[in-house]
């Protein structure tokens, strides 16, 4: 497994805590939602903002960044919870093998990437399928198991 991860400036964690914020509050922007995941040495539950895709009626979440800490707590924990914090709810995840990661990363990057361009493994929506399947080992995706 990769372990690429592309930290956020300060300018990028302001933006990312006000959304997360609004997502807390129930407020979707551009398809956010509110993901909470316990820390794997601390316990403490830590909030993040991610864009859920949705598939064929399954929904994944992606770490465009690399592996994060988000990412590394909820492989660990292999449950997340989801939602605004009045309506949360705990959802058991699955971490994607790295064959599966290429067309999900393009449906992903074909509705999110001006939002995250710049900190998906170089990738963008026209990248080639060597290109997907070249990066797809350091972003990590979850399925969200209902």
């Amino acid at each position: 497994m990769s372990v690429r991860y592309d930290e956020p400036n300060l300018a990028a964690r302001a933006g990312n805590e006000l959304i997360r914020w609004l997502a807390e509050a129930g407020i979707s922007l551009a398809g956010t939602r509110a993901l909470r995941v316990r820390g794997r040495t601390t316990g403490k539950v830590r909030g993040v903002v991610i864009n859920l895709l949705s598939v064929d009626g399954r929904d994944y979440v992606v770490s465009p960044r690399g592996n994060t800490q988000w990412a590394r707590n909820a492989r660990a924990a292999g449950a997340v919870e989801m939602g605004p914090k009045w309506r949360s709810r705990e959802v058991r995840i699955a971490e994607m093998a790295d064959d599966a990661r290429p067309q999900l990363l393009k449906r992903y990057l074909d509705r999110w990437y001006w939002e995250v361009k710049g900190h998906v493994g170089g990738l963008t929506p026209q990248s080639t399928d060597d290109e997907m399947r070249s990066a797809a080992p350091s972003i990590p995706v979850f399925e969200l198991l209902r």
